[in-house]
């Protein structure tokens, strides 16, 4: 009984590690279609031109290093904020010719946002100082 007992659990154990694998792989691909991976190259982009051009292999070495943990992040917001299921269905969305359409755009609307980002701080900036002086 006692062998009986433990192969159950021993195999309810390998099940939950299963699902939550899958779950993961689904959260991992979920981030990369879902545009934020081309974020993260935009800003590459953008950070390696402030880097002197002899030390950008180095400095990129770097930076790809801390993208694990950044994207960590995602995962267990992702899987802790939704199901398995809602992650499927935001899949498939992403599947569409839509949510492909999406994604192929990721890049483009991030340098987008950026660049309006930079152009609305500064234009902000001056409202600040307008109510700022005393």
């Amino acid at each position: 009984m006692k062998k009986l007992v433990l192969t159950f659990a021993l195999i309810a154990v390998t099940q939950i590690t299963f699902a939550q694998d899958a779950f993961k792989n689904d959260v991992k691909r979920l981030v990369e279609v879902s545009g934020s991976t081309a974020q993260i190259d935009v800003a590459k982009k953008q950070i390696i031109t402030m880097i002197p051009e002899a030390k950008q292999a180095e400095f990129l070495k770097e930076f790809d290093a801390t993208m694990p943990s950044y994207f960590q992040k995602f995962y267990d917001f992702y899987m802790k904020e939704y199901t398995h299921e809602d992650v499927k269905a935001m899949l498939k969305f992403y599947d569409s010719p839509v949510g492909k359409k999406i994604n192929s755009k990721a890049g483009p609307m991030a340098e987008l946002t950026i660049s309006a980002a930079q152009t609305w701080g500064t234009e902000l900036q001056g409202i600040l100082m307008k109510y700022m002086q005393q």
